[in-house]
């Protein structure tokens, strides 16, 4: 049973090379060239400093998948707002894993005050993706049609937004 848990510093290398096969062969994210180590190591680093989550997924000393959240926008009035990312190892895909990571991502980002959570899919033909955030409650908020280019052909993004906690229903605080 594969565990979710805060990620390590030791997991930088697992998870670059995860993202990497998702931006070589896939379009759920619409990077171009993979980053490298020392980029993702950077992009966790601002992560955690925000005081936001972000987890992995492993089973049998193996990272088969991560997930983290992080600002919306910048601006201060987006700060109950996060981004939410999940990727998943192939040979993970299709066995709940998903879920798993989305529903603790989730339950972090409500634990550190966050009141919506906002999927930003990379293109309308992701079914797992759009799936498993639907899953977990997710709605759908719009489809931007045509708005990347990647792999010779253009791309939707599909919006989803799910609320937590409060969400609007009480005042910031």
């Amino acid at each position: 049973m594969p565990q979710i848990r805060a990620s390590r510093d030791a997991d930088v290398p697992a998870i670059t090379a995860l993202y990497a096969h998702h931006v070589l062969h896939g379009t759920g994210t619409f990077e171009i060239d993979p980053p490298t180590q020392a980029d993702m190591a950077a992009r966790r680093a601002d992560v955690l400093a925000k005081g936001l989550p972000y987890l992995v997924a492993e089973h049998e000393g193996r990272v088969l998948g991560f997930a983290y959240c992080n600002w919306f926008k910048p601006r201060p009035a987006y700060r109950f707002s996060a981004e939410d990312s999940i990727y998943l190892a192939p040979e993970a895909a299709g066995r709940g894993l998903g879920k798993q990571l989305l529903a603790e991502l989730a339950a972090q980002a409500e634990a550190c005050g966050l009141r919506k959570l906002i999927a930003v899919i990379g293109d309308s033909a992701n079914a797992g993706s759009i799936g498993v955030h639907r899953a977990l409650g997710f709605a759908p908020a719009g489809v931007i049609h045509a708005c990347g280019w990647k792999f010779d052909r253009w791309l939707d993004i599909v919006l989803m937004e799910k609320s937590l906690g409060a969400g609007d229903g009480a005042p910031a605080a």
